[in-house]
């Protein structure tokens, strides 16, 4: 059996012939987080390995224009993992994810996992580990006919829920699968609304971390697909019940201490965590639209259904943008923030690249951090919010998207080219979605005027 994360070349190809393995999957992600591959025969692995392997990138979402389509990609040997769900002979794939590069041997800047793994290095100069651990909600639908899909909740069950979970085997199915590619798998159980799930897998450095959550994404749809079910991540997909988020846990840890923990703090916090988490506010409004990228992700984030909508932090409030989970003094290395915003549309390696790089500029400028808000926010007047200066999130992609292109530091961790690619996407999908006439709008308006 090969040791996960092994690098060495001879050991990868062993095993890949020891698995039977045909074929491997050059993989990738897009600027929408959407993963992509190329697929080679087993005999290509060990030169692309030596010298990674020329594809055309003018037709990737967020990639380069055809006259500077040449690219290559070059294979992260820690990454490679024999699909487990593929067991006909012959056929058998194994993945591996890529970094991607231009002719010329430079990383090409509109590479997602480069771009975190440039902001990671940021904080390594510093001295940080930046660790993240993120909570992917999904949901689980049937469909009446064969190879449509519908909204039909799998089940009827609740939060934690046994007796009426029918999704018991199939979230089984779905750790063993993550842990055959190696995600440890902490927790899974039935989340609040009917149809709805939630499996929580270890937390990690953020490239690994951002790695697993591709990975996590596309198993479970593989999973739910062998069960004649339909997996979907989608922020909100029935009106009237809670939606799927993203919760992200973060800490940075300097010299294998964890960095956020002062055991004298009433909240267990250092004045280094608090300087992040202010940075994190203060930059909040400008991120969402990364961490929320869809127009249906601003329908999850309304009052009402445990999705965050005001900017302020809290340890037992989940009304609040920033939690702090409770600590144990006997764990301190468990010290963490946990950021509710994000939904699991997001492109994770985006996602933790501005949450790292909204961190550290409060921690640069020693940001003073508001006091904690322990009241439920939903329910509170809002002359009394604007009393306390708590604002709230943009309420469409469309606000989002004028809050990020005014933030310098969420720009320069994108880079220009990811920045303006991702702004020109992201317009268009607002501006279709807006000039959209819905059928909500013919039965309100159609009789009346």
């Amino acid at each position: 059996m090969l040791t996960m994360k092994t690098t060495d070349k001879d050991s990868i190809l062993a095993n890949a012939r020891e698995e039977g393995v045909s074929f491997i999957n050059l993989q990738f992600c897009d600027m929408l987080g959407v993963v992509k591959s190329v697929t080679i025969p087993l005999s290509q692995f060990e030169d692309a390995i030596d010298f990674g392997k020329w594809f055309d990138g003018s037709s990737i979402e967020g990639f380069a224009r055809i006259a500077e389509s040449d690219m290559f990609l070059l294979p992260d040997l820690g990454t490679f993992r024999v699909i487990p769900w593929d067991t006909i002979p012959g056929k058998r794939h194994a993945r591996v994810i890529c970094n991607i590069f231009l002719p010329d041997g430079t990383p090409f800047v509109g590479d997602p996992r480069g771009t975190l793994q440039r902001m990671v290095n940021k904080a390594r100069d510093l001295g940080y580990e930046f660790n993240t651990g993120p909570e992917l909600e999904f949901f689980l639908f049937r469909s009446n006919e064969p190879g449509k899909i519908e909204p039909l909740p799998h089940d009827q069950g609740g939060y934690f829920d046994l007796s009426t979970d029918l999704a018991m085997d199939v979230r089984a199915d779905m750790t063993n699968a993550l842990e055959a590619m190696g995600i440890e798998v902490e927790t899974s159980h039935h989340e609040v609304a009917q149809g709805q799930h939630e499996i929580d897998f270890k937390y990690a450095d953020a490239v690994c971390t951002a790695d697993n959550a591709v990975t996590f994404r596309y198993t479970l749809k593989a999973v739910a697909q062998r069960h004649g079910l339909h997996c979907t991540f989608m922020p909100k997909p029935i009106f009237g019940v809670n939606g799927s988020g993203m919760h992200t846990h973060m800490s940075l840890f300097k010299n294998g201490e964890n960095a956020f923990y002062d055991a004298n703090d009433p909240y267990g916090l250092s004045e280094l965590a608090r300087h992040f988490i202010a940075g994190v506010l203060e930059h909040a409004k400008g991120m969402i639209a990364i961490l929320a990228p869809t127009v249906n992700s601003y329908k999850r984030l309304v009052p009402g259904y445990e999705a965050p909508v005001y900017i302020s932090w809290a340890r037992n409030n989940r009304s609040a943008l920033i939690r702090i989970p409770r600590i144990n003094p006997r764990q301190p290395k468990a010290t963490r923030v946990e950021l509710r915003c994000p939904d699991p549309t997001t492109n994770p390696y985006l996602a933790f690249a501005v949450m790292l790089a909204a961190g550290l500029d409060g921690i640069e400028r020693k940001l003073a951090l508001s006091a904690p808000v322990e009241e439920d926010l939903y329910h509170m007047g809002l002359d009394e919010r604007m009393n306390r200066h708590v604002e709230a999130l943009p309420g469409s992609l469309g606000e989002a998207l004028e809050y990020l292109s005014k933030d310098e530091v969420v720009k320069n961790a994108l880079g220009e080219h990811l920045f303006n690619r991702f702004v020109e996407a992201k317009t268009q999908e607002w501006d279709e979605y807006r000039l959209q006439v819905t059928e909500w709008e013919r039965q309100r308006y159609l009789e009346i005027f």
